[in-house]
C-alpha cells in the first residue's frame, strides 16, 4: 500500500454494508487458524492512509434553555481513512437519532457555525429530504457525503470547510459549507459535484444560499430565503 493516499481507499456507501459482513465472516472463519499458525499480523495493522486534511465530528442537540453554541460539542478528530471508519461504526445512523439534532464535519479548526471566521463570508449547499427519506435516503446520503469531503472529491476542495446533517420532524436537510459565496465558478462546480457523487433523481433539487441570508431568514417571521443557486 505504500504511496496510496486516502482517495485510493475511500469507498463508498453502497460497498460499506456488504464488505461490513464480508470482514466479519472472514474474521470469524480466519482467526483461529491465523492465531494457530502464529501469522504476524502486527504490520498490516499498523498501516494507515493519512487524510489530506484532519477532520472533526462536532454534535449539536438543541436545548433552547442554553445558549446556541452553549449546545455545540466537538467529539473528536480524524487524519487517517482507518481513523474515520472506526468512528464510524461507532456513530448512531442519522435515522436512528432524534429530531432537533445534528452532526457536523468540518475541517479541524473550523467551527460548524455562521460566524467563524472562515464561514461568514460563505454559503451553502441545501438538500431537503421529504420525511419518508429518512429511513431510505438519508443515512446514504450522508455517509456518500462524508467521503467525498475526506477523499478531497469535489473540483475545489480548499472552498470547502464542512458539512452538515440535520435531522428534523418536517425534513431532514444536508448542507455543504463553502469558504466563500463569491467564487461562482467553484460554488457551481461543488455543486454538480454533489449531484453526481450522491446520485440525485432529477427530481431531488439543492439550492446555495449565502450564510448572512441564512441568518437572516433565521431570525425573521417570514422565513423566506434568498436562493442564489439551484441545480
Amino acid at each position: 500500500m505504500a504511496g496510496s493516499t486516502s482517495e485510493d481507499v475511500v469507498t463508498t456507501s453502497s460497498d460499506v454494508t456488504e464488505d461490513r459482513d464480508k470482514r466479519k465472516e472472514e474474521t470469524d472463519e480466519n482467526g483461529a487458524d491465523s492465531a494457530g499458525a502464529g501469522v504476524d499480523i502486527s504490520q498490516e495493522i499498523q498501516v494507515k492512509h493519512p487524510l489530506q486534511h484532519v477532520w472533526s465530528l462536532w454534535y449539536m442537540e438543541s436545548n433552547r434553555s442554553r445558549k446556541w453554541e452553549d449546545n455545540l460539542l466537538e467529539i473528536t478528530s480524524v487524519e487517517t481513512v482507518e481513523d474515520f471508519w472506526s468512528l464510524y461504526n461507532h456513530v448512531k445512523l442519522l435515522s436512528e437519532m432524534k429530531p432537533g439534532t445534528d452532526f457536523n464535519l468540518f475541517k479541524k479548526g473550523v467551527k460548524p457555525m455562521w460566524e467563524d471566521h472562515f464561514n461568514k463570508r460563505g454559503g451553502k449547499w441545501v438538500l431537503t429530504l421529504d420525511r419518508h427519506q429518512r429511513h431510505t435516503d438519508f443515512d446514504r446520503f450522508w455517509l456518500d457525503m462524508l467521503l467525498c469531503l475526506i477523499g478531497e472529491v469535489f473540483d475545489h476542495p480548499d472552498e470547502v470547510n464542512g458539512a452538515v446533517a440535520s435531522i428534523r420532524g418536517k425534513g431532514d436537510k444536508i448542507c455543504v459549507w463553502t469558504r466563500s459565496n463569491q467564487n461562482k465558478a467553484a460554488i457551481l462546480d461543488i455543486g454538480r459535484n454533489i449531484r453526481e457523487r450522491l446520485k440525485l433523481p432529477n427530481n431531488m433539487k439543492i439550492q446555495y444560499v449565502h450564510h448572512n441570508d441564512a441568518s437572516a431568514t433565521a431570525n425573521s417571521k417570514h422565513g423566506n430565503i434568498n436562493v442564489i443557486y439551484e441545480l
